[in-house]
């Protein structure tokens, strides 16, 4: 069973990045869909982006779409974010996601669609 790690939350202000990693244990990183959820006090739990085992197939929610990156080192069992232009409603606490199981690309927006979770880092973003 894969267990996962977030890491690299912080406070950063309006404008500026931070990089999230996700370390997963176990021999089989390389066939999981990995994903990033985020959810901000009040609020439900909303998508931000995934990754196909592949490394081909990417996703994201309109509203982090080329601010943020996710990239995938399977040699390294981590997926990271990359967020840029960061803004004050991107403050949320930030989870990793996984599943072997494989679905239409548009079905990992959906947090169904993943049966592991990570236990989330805080990413606060001050104006």
């Amino acid at each position: 069973q894969v267990q996962l790690v977030e890491s690299g939350g912080g406070l950063v202000q309006a404008g500026g990045s931070l990089r999230l990693s996700c370390a997963a244990s176990g021999r089989t990183f390389s066939s999981y869909t990995m994903g990033w959820f985020r959810q901000a006090p009040g609020k439900e739990r909303e998508f931000v982006a995934t990754i196909v085992r592949s490394d081909v197939n990417t996703y994201y929610a309109d509203s982090v779409k080329g601010r943020f990156t996710i990239s995938r080192d399977n040699a390294k069992n981590t997926v990271y974010l990359q967020m840029n232009s960061l803004k004050p409603e991107d403050t949320a606490v930030y989870y990793c996601a996984a599943t072997m199981n494989t679905y239409a690309l548009g079905y990992y927006r959906q947090s169904s669609a993943y049966n592991l979770w990570g236990q989330g880092t805080q990413v606060t973003v001050s104006s």
